[in-house]
């Protein structure tokens, strides 16, 4: 009967160290974190901005956790292909998005239907910088402003023609945008990418384009094209002369970003620590000036509970502009 009883408190005991045990691995696992290379899905192709961008905060963490940080570019399906992926990839702090506004907030109104949920199945570890759109017209536009552009369009309603890259993607939604703001009438032209809606517009076969910060600085730089607005809340460093849209028309605030994410289920613990980390790199001066220079804008630290607020606000935003453009899901 005691050799029982003995027998009994043993296996308690054994079954309460277990769990005890058990209980301490995801902190262990998180004291011990990283122990092998870090993998950041990246849905956009290898040397475009966002590519660069990652890779630069990429290599100071690599070198700051004694681990590599492998940018794995899954390009593709506007950004459908490497959301997916990263939606389904293990939850074990090793795996990551550096996510864009399409893939975690414009898809859902421009898809019917999509093989990942943005807000269920990510969760949000920090947001790296904002990348505003600029609007710039071909040098031998008379027009110097946004005001003087509109009247111009006014006076020739339908002659002036908008580069942007689609009617469904940022710089489309964007150009749509902008015509309701104003009430100005651009002919909205789609090109297959930045480049040839840049190019044109320097050629003059378009007058206005609209793209990224970072694809417009260069022409910009040397005097191809003139910017007149950009979309963001306030003026842009390097660019503190151009308007932002906001002074104009209160509210209009319309930016890309780039935000790392971690699958759901990922270690509390683990987010934490990246983000205290990704906000230490980005708080770097040359990384801050580098950032800049790609048209990515880094606002200062900011929690994962702040890019979740952040994510809230922006789906918000974006409703609000679809049903005003009148975009329909395809």
């Amino acid at each position: 009967m005691t050799e029982s009883r003995e027998e009994t408190m043993k296996s308690l005991f054994r079954g309460l160290l277990f769990l005890a045990l058990l209980g301490a691995l995801p902190c262990a696992n998180s004291q011990d974190w990283p122990s092998r290379p870090v993998r950041w899905i990246l849905s956009q192709p290898a040397g475009a901005s966002p590519d660069i961008t990652a890779r630069l905060v990429a290599d100071r963490l690599s070198r700051m956790w004694g681990q590599q940080v492998i940018v794995d570019n899954r390009p593709g399906g506007q950004n459908v292909i490497g959301a997916q992926l990263a939606a389904k990839s293990p939850a074990d702090g090793y795996n990551y998005f550096w996510a864009t506004t399409a893939a975690l907030v414009s898809n859902p109104f421009t898809f019917k239907s999509l093989p990942y949920d943005p807000e269920r199945d990510f969760a949000p570890v920090a947001l790296i910088g904002k990348s505003p759109m600029v609007v710039a017209v071909n040098n031998s536009v008379p027009a110097k402003s946004l005001a003087e552009l509109i009247a111009l369009d006014k006076a020739q309603p339908g002659k002036l023609a908008a580069a942007n890259e689609g009617a469904k993607t940022f710089g489309g939604m964007m150009s749509q945008a902008l015509n309701i703001a104003t009430g100005m009438r651009l002919l909205q032209v789609p090109y297959n990418g930045v480049a040839p809606a840049l190019q044109d517009t320097v050629a003059g076969r378009t007058q206005v384009v609209l793209v990224s910060s970072g694809a417009m600085t260069p022409f910009i730089k040397h005097g191809d094209l003139r910017p007149i607005a950009v979309t963001s809340g306030r003026r842009v460093a390097g660019m503190e002369d151009v308007p932002a849209l906001a002074e104009t028309y209160p509210g209009f605030e319309y930016v890309g970003w780039f935000a790392l994410v971690a699958p759901t289920g990922t270690s509390a613990d683990i987010v934490q620590r990246v983000n205290r980390d990704v906000n230490k790199v980005l708080a770097d001066s040359e990384v801050s000036q580098r950032l800049r220079e790609l048209g990515a804008i880094y606002e200062g630290p900011g929690a994962p509970q702040d890019l979740a607020q952040f994510l809230k606000d922006e789906r918000i935003r974006w409703a609000k502009l679809v049903k005003d453009i009148g975009l329909q899901p395809e």
